[in-house]
Formats: structure tokens, sequence, C-alpha cells
């Protein structure tokens, strides 16, 4: 039987990263949709069902919720969700407090449901390929991990609710270091110790839209940047050991596919890397151009689907929401006293 699906909101997120892979996967059915104003979904999917409210959409015949709405409405609406008896996917952060964090945790937990944060970028191909690098042993024992998001973007204004400060946090620390911590936590777990600098860089600024953080790991410091003032293609990773070096350069290319391009998710490796994109891994054996494993967003809907219909442990484990959020309350804390943070 399908797993049912209502999107939250069918804004960017639901049109480019949730809904075309739920419509693509032979076992999930896009069900219903909650628009509040634009009524666009049903054009391209004229089989789901339009709803105008959150709270129809939790009445809906749907056993899975994806709240990929604002990030201050994660917690209530994930909360009425699991009350409501649906799994819930929540796109990162995954809320804004830790305190939040722990009580819907403890809810999913005594009613036996599904709760898991968006992190995509787990299936971004440079990740794979330096998990891969890391597994095989290449590098020898790490030493230090550059990892970086880096756009252009200097004019404010371009995402409303992700300029405008208030209760709970915006700016590029929850938004774009999330997927950077997140990365980091899949590949060497919690870390000891948290040291960050946060600043406005743009003119007029009044969000954090530059994030250094540094993640502390006996014998491994990983280094952590975001910013929206970078117009030319930076480094993504730079990951040192004590037997060689691997450096990458520019983004995984599924955003940009589905994004900008139009294109739709497709069974198999649709969006794979030139070979002019590859990184460089130097080693023992010499310093060579290193393939880029495919990286493939359907990916994560393959293990929500395991989860549901065969009980295994979700890809993005409760720990590992919890580790997320303290690193990313850690980094304001260590900004605002100019210490590190321990864990």
């Amino acid at each position: 039987m399908k797993i049912k699906t209502g999107l939250a909101a069918f804004g960017l997120s639901g049109q480019i990263f949730h809904a075309p892979f739920i419509e693509a996967h032979p076992d999930f059915e896009l069900t219903a949709v909650a628009e509040r104003s634009k009524k666009s979904a049903q054009a391209t999917y004229p089989d789901v069902e339009s709803v105008d409210s959150f709270e129809e959409l939790l009445r809906c015949d749907v056993e899975l919720i994806v709240v990929n709405t604002p990030d201050a409405t994660h917690y209530p609406l994930c909360r009425a969700a699991l009350e409501a008896g649906k799994h819930v996917i929540v796109e990162k952060p995954f809320v804004t407090t830790i305190r939040e964090a722990k009580e819907l945790i403890e809810i999913a937990d005594r009613k036996g449901l599904m709760l898991i944060t968006y992190q995509n970028r787990r299936w971004d191909g440079d990740f794979l390929t330096l998990q891969q690098i890391v597994r095989q042993g290449s590098l020898g024992r790490l030493v230090e991990i550059q990892s970086s998001f880096q756009r252009y973007r200097p004019r404010l204004g371009q995402s409303a609710w992700k300029e405008t400060p208030g209760a709970t946090r915006v700016g590029i620390t929850y938004n774009l270091c999330s997927h950077l911590c997140d990365q980091i936590v899949a590949l060497l777990g919690k870390p000891e110790g948290v040291w960050a600098t946060l600043d406005r860089q743009r003119d007029g600024s009044r969000i954090d839209d530059y994030s250094l953080i540094v993640l502390e790991y006996p014998g491994i410091r990983a280094q952590l940047r975001a910013g929206m003032l970078v117009r030319e293609p930076g480094l993504r990773f730079a990951v040192y050991g004590t037997n060689g070096a691997y450096v990458k350069y520019g983004l995984d290319p599924q955003e940009d596919a589905l994004r900008h391009r139009g294109e739709k998710p497709a069974p198999g490796d649709w969006c794979t890397e030139a070979p002019s994109q590859w990184g460089v891994l130097h080693d023992e054996h010499g310093r060579h151009a290193y393939p880029t494993v495919t990286g493939n967003y359907m990916r994560f809907y393959d293990r929500v689907r395991d989860t549901l219909r065969e009980g295994k442990a979700p890809a993005v484990t409760h720990e590992q929401m919890l580790w997320d959020m303290q690193i990313l309350e850690a980094a304001f804390e260590s900004d605002r006293t100019g210490s590190t943070i321990r864990l």
C-alpha cells in the first residue's frame, strides 16, 4: 500500500524538494496539499486534493505529513500532526530550541510515530564521495575538515520571513549551516565543543548572513562556513588526514537541475556530476581527479519507506536531530560570549 502523503505548504520546498520526489516514488502518493492563498498544486498534480488550512490537511486520508513551512511554525505544526497520529517529515532546522525538540521527540516516541528532519544534503554527491573516501582509509587519520556553502545574494528580502528577525532565530546559521552541521554529525557524531562567530555583512542586514562554526572532536577540527556575499564559486570540501587530502569545489548539481532547469527526478542516477567538476584526491598513490558519487535525494524517501513499511531505523535519528540543535544553539552562545561551548 502506498504511503499517502500531505504537504503543509506548496512554496519552494514543496514544489522543488518534496512533491516531485513523492510523485516519482513508486511507494508514495501525493494525496493532499495545504494552500492558503495560491491554488497551484493541482496545475502540476491534478489528482492532489488542495485544502485551505493545516487543520484540514490533518483530516485528510494521509499517514505522513511533510512540515515544510517557516521555521517558527515547525514546533506547533509537528506537534499537531503527531497528536493527530501522523508520521512527520520536518524541514530543517528541526525546530528553534532544544526544549521544543525534546518535547516533539517524546510525543513521537510515546505514540510510536516516525519524526525525522529532512536532511537531504546527506545525499549530495560530494558528501557521499567524502564518506566513501573516509571509509576506504585513503586519508589516514582525519585531522581537519573544511566545509562551505557559499552564495551570492546581496539584496535583502529575497525570502521575506528568512530576513525578518523575531522571537525565533532566522538567518544563515539556521538556514544553511544546519546542513553543514548535520553532515559532520553524520560523519563524526557529536562534537565535544563548538566555537562560532556570526556576522551581518550585507548593507542593512538584520539577520546573520555570515557564519563560521568550528566543531571540536578528539584530534579533529571541522570548520563550517556559510556566506551570502561570495560571487565566485568557492571551496566545498577540503579534508586533510595523515596520509592524504581531498579537495572539492562547486555544489551538488541536483538543486540547480530541479530549481533552475526544471528537471524531474527519475529512477536511478538522474543527476550525475560532470567529470570537470570532480574533486582531487592526493594520497599515497598520487594526485588525481576522484569521480564524484552520484547524489540522489530520492534516497531520503527510500529510507522513509523502509522505516514506515519495514520498521528499519530512520536515516536521521532522534539523537542526531538533538545534536544538530545543540550545535546551532551553541553557535549563537559562542558568538555572544566569545568562548567555546562544551556539549
